[in-house]
């Protein structure tokens, strides 16, 4: 009887299929460009990346579109999971245009029981600017973090001694002074706030910086109330990435994102990604061999830490319709 079953799988109906694209459809994205197309076609559901929504000036070789799109396909693979689905990923050989990344194929041999929290998991996971508190992240919760990460294939690294703080700060500053010096980057930048259309970033969730002692930050004041700092305080950092530098590679990476932040918030720690330093290519190297000893090249960091207790619930950033992201070709 279980060889049975076994042979006969029960792929995942339409509804399921659209149900966890909508729930992948959470995942963070850079700028909330949210560039990614899912095609449904016989049972096998594809994962594209839309080069229509690459920033252009901002990520010139398609690293932070491809790592948005890799958090999204664990998103669909951790959605999946929740509800009692089995998925089997297949990363794709990368032809020329870039654009086709996974197969995914949803299906169960019997039934898997459905756990609300994990579900509670992706719609709680944002990305909240706000000033961390000065209280120090443990460790054993870093460590947790980086164990989520690597088993995608990746490396993680927790940023813990002081030396490696202290300069990984100065050239986020240096990042900070490019970019200012960068009026096309600035201008791309601008055009991704408070875009509307269910994509980018509205300025309700971005701190409004007034005080003339704030940390410097990559993006324009908002409307939010609060001022933080880079890399002071409690907050630490964590770097992923992999020895190489390749689609694939930026692929899990992405995919590690998503594992590493979902953790984070069933820790009820605050994650805010920092990709401006990898974004620029001297600063990069010099995180690579100053920080990170040359073990490997980094993707994105990620800045961890607490947010102060009583603090208001952000809405979330919007999203784009299903039927802009969902296609079915035998439709």
């Amino acid at each position: 009887m279980h060889q049975e079953r076994t042979r006969r799988a029960e792929h995942a109906p339409a509804s399921v299929i659209e149900r966890l694209v909508a729930l992948a459809s959470l995942a963070p994205s850079v700028h909330n460009t949210q560039p990614w197309l899912w095609q449904y076609d016989d049972d096998l559901l594809t994962l594209h990346a839309d080069h229509r929504r690459r920033l252009v000036s901002e990520d010139r070789c398609g690293r932070n579109l491809t790592i948005s799109c890799g958090a999204a396909l664990h998103h669909l693979q951790f959605a999946a999971d929740a509800l009692g689905w089995e998925t089997t990923v297949r990363h794709l050989p990368v032809p020329t245009d870039l654009s086709e990344l996974a197969h995914v194929v949803v299906e169960r041999h019997h039934l898997n029981p459905v756990d609300p929290a994990d579900i509670d998991l992706l719609r709680d996971r944002c990305t909240d600017r706000r000033r961390f508190t000065a209280w120090p992240v443990p460790g054993d919760r870093l460590d947790a973090l980086c164990r989520a990460a690597t088993p995608w294939g990746v490396e993680a690294c927790a940023v813990t001694d002081t030396a490696s703080r202290f300069r990984l700060e100065l050239l986020v500053n240096q990042a900070l002074t490019s970019l200012e010096f960068d009026e096309r980057s600035q201008s791309e930048q601008a055009r991704w706030i408070d875009r509307g259309n269910a994509e980018g970033i509205p300025r309700e969730l971005l701190p409004n910086e007034s005080d003339p002692l704030r940390a410097r930050s990559r993006f324009q004041p908002g409307m939010l109330e609060d001022t933080r700092l880079a890399l002071q305080g409690g907050d630490r950092v964590i770097a992923l990435g992999t020895a190489t530098d390749d689609v694939g590679d930026w692929l899990r990476t992405g995919e590690a994102l998503s594992a590493a932040w979902l953790e984070a918030v069933r820790q009820g720690l605050s994650v805010v990604p920092l990709t401006l330093p990898v974004e620029i290519d001297r600063v990069r190297d010099e995180i690579t061999h100053d920080v990170l000893g040359g073990t490997f090249r980094p993707h994105i960091l990620l800045r961890v830490g607490w947010q102060a207790m009583g603090r208001r619930e952000l809405p979330r950033t919007p999203r784009r319709p299903l039927p802009d992201v969902l296609r079915r070709r035998s439709a």
